[in-house]
């Protein structure tokens, strides 16, 4: 197969994906001069107050670039199984999509690709983004791997790292990382283009004699999104920024849920009990924790706007 292709285009590829972070995939790999022979997504949903049906935005950009699209309601339907057969892809590509059934993934004959969010083995899982903020991590990256039956642990094609910044939140991370996928994508699917590309099992690497310890990524629940004000400031400071945009990470004040988004860190010996809110009424808004403060610089009570903190205190009298 691979001597028979010469180029990228030479390649049949359906691209599988969902949101916003998969349009930069699809579209890099369009650039590149892929040949996509479909895009499958999410079926249209009603969201909003009129509950009109809605387009993912994987497909709304489909149907700019013309291209042919599937939307099953079920991956095992008996048609769309059949509509894939008939389009004889060589590679099918995976950017944040469902989970497969074996039928799908194991159909085109170089497989299919998967782009994670982490350097596997590190962070398999749903939220890598989010769980790398939160503990604290000073680098990241993306893989390319090849779909097998356990999620996330096929073997590592490509991948590369970048760092995350004392500050990043998750979104900060999520916008740098859906670039960065996007040529490593392309580099990917160059590879097979070329071919052949040297497949890595997912061993874990020997730190001191020892195997790394492994991170995982679970999905994120309400409970997660807590904040504990008996906990670190940094540990605090790191879940905030792990949380923003979404979910948000939150406490309570004035009985009324407070997400917090973006955060400052002060790390003195307090002289208020944990938990306590702190502030002049004009400029600063922060709360006791274990080794210091938490500045809250962004914030959105229950009911109210997302705003800076200087905004909200103009207009609420604590």
């Amino acid at each position: 197969m691979a001597e028979t292709i010469k180029s990228i285009s030479g390649l049949r590829v359906i691209f599988m994906g969902t949101p916003e972070f998969a349009v930069a995939s699809l579209d890099a790999l369009l650039q590149a001069g892929c040949n996509i022979v479909a895009v499958v997504t999410a079926p249209d949903k009603p969201a909003g107050r009129g509950m009109k049906l809605t387009e993912s935005e994987v497909k709304k950009y489909a149907v700019e670039k013309g291209l042919n699209i599937l939307q099953p309601e079920k991956l095992k339907n008996a048609d769309f199984i059949s509509s894939l057969q008939n389009l004889k892809a060589d590679l099918q590509i995976v950017v944040a999509f469902r989970m497969l059934p074996e039928i799908v993934w194991n159909m085109p004959l170089l497989g299919t690709i998967n782009l994670h969010g982490s350097l596997l083995p590190q962070y398999r899982g749903a939220a890598p983004i989010n769980w790398a903020v939160i503990n604290g991590e000073k680098e990241t990256g993306v893989t390319t791997f090849k779909l097998q039956h356990e999620i996330d642990t096929g073997n590592i094609l490509l991948q590369k790292k970048f760092a995350i910044g004392d500050d990043d939140t998750a979104g900060d991370v999520h916008d740098k990382m859906k670039m960065i996928g996007a040529d490593l994508l392309v580099e990917t699917v160059k590879g097979f283009a070329d071919g052949p590309l040297v497949e890595m099992s997912q061993r874990l690497t020997m730190d001191g004699g020892r195997l790394t310890e492994l991170k995982h990524a679970p999905k994120i629940f309400t409970e997660t999104c807590k904040i504990d004000w008996n906990k670190t400031v940094g540990e605090i400071h790191n879940l905030i920024r792990g949380l923003s945009p979404f979910p948000g990470a939150f406490s309570f004040l004035q009985n009324k849920m407070l997400k917090i988004y973006r955060s400052k860190k002060e790390i003195i010996i307090p002289t208020h009990s944990i938990g306590e809110v702190v502030s002049d009424g004009k400029t600063f808004l922060k709360f006791a924790c274990s080794n210091g403060y938490i500045h809250v610089i962004e914030l959105q009570l229950e009911g109210k706007k997302k705003m800076l903190v200087e905004d909200f205190l103009r207009g609420n009298k604590l």
